[in-house]
C-alpha cells in the first residue's frame, strides 16, 4: 500500500497524529455510550497502544478507521472487565452510522450541524433535551420542571428528536447535492 501524498508529518510525529484524531476518537467513544471521563482515558490508551508498535499513516481515513477500531476494542474490553455485556450488533450499527454521518473523522462538521439544528427547536424543547441528556434528569423531573405531564415531556422530547433528525438529514442531503 502506498502512503498518501497528502499526508503531512502525521506518520512521523505522534503529536500531530494525536492532535488530528483525538477529538474524533473521543466523540466516537461517546457515541458508543462511553462516559466522558472513560472516553478521555480510552483515547489516551488508544494512542499509547497504537504508538507502541510501528505505525504507518497511509491516509487520514485509514488512520481514523484504525484508531476507531482500537478504541472500540479497548471499550469492549473495559466493559467486559466490568462484567457488563456489550451488544455488539448495536455497536456495529453505531459504527456504520458514524461512517455515514461523519465526513471529516473528527465529528466537527456534525457537531456544527447539530448545533444549527438545535437552534431551530423551541426554547422549551432545547431545555427538555438539555435536562434529559446533559443533566441526566428523568422524564418525571423534566415534566415537573416544565409544568407538564410526564407523557407531555415524553412527547415533547420525541418531537424534538424527530425535528433534529429531519434537520440533520436535510443538511446532509443539501451537502451531498452541492
Amino acid at each position: 500500500m502506498e502512503k498518501s501524498s497528502t499526508s503531512t508529518n502525521t506518520d512521523n510525529d505522534p503529536r500531530i497524529l494525536v492532535e488530528k484524531f483525538q477529538a474524533g476518537i473521543w466523540r466516537y467513544l461517546r457515541t458508543l455510550g462511553c462516559e466522558s471521563s472513560l472516553a478521555d482515558d480510552l483515547v489516551q490508551d488508544t494512542f499509547v497502544t497504537v504508538l507502541q508498535k510501528p505505525f504507518e499513516h497511509y491516509s487520514d481515513a485509514a488512520s481514523a478507521s484504525y484508531l476507531r477500531k482500537v478504541a472500540l476494542n479497548l471499550f469492549i474490553s473495559f466493559k467486559r472487565r466490568e462484567g457488563k455485556v456489550v451488544a455488539t450488533e448495536n455497536i456495529e450499527a453505531i459504527s456504520d452510522a458514524w461512517q455515514d454521518w461523519v465526513v471529516d473523522d473528527s465529528g466537527d462538521e456534525l457537531v456544527s450541524s447539530l448545533n444549527d439544528c438545535l437552534q431551530e427547536l423551541t426554547e422549551r424543547a432545547r431545555w427538555a433535551l438539555r435536562m434529559r441528556f446533559h443533566d441526566k434528569m428523568s422524564r418525571a423531573e423534566i415534566a415537573e420542571n416544565l409544568n407538564i405531564t410526564e407523557h407531555g415531556a415524553k412527547n415533547l422530547m420525541q418531537r424534538a428528536k424527530k425535528q433534529l433528525r429531519d434537520c440533520l438529514e436535510t443538511k446532509k442531503q443539501n451537502d451531498q447535492q452541492s
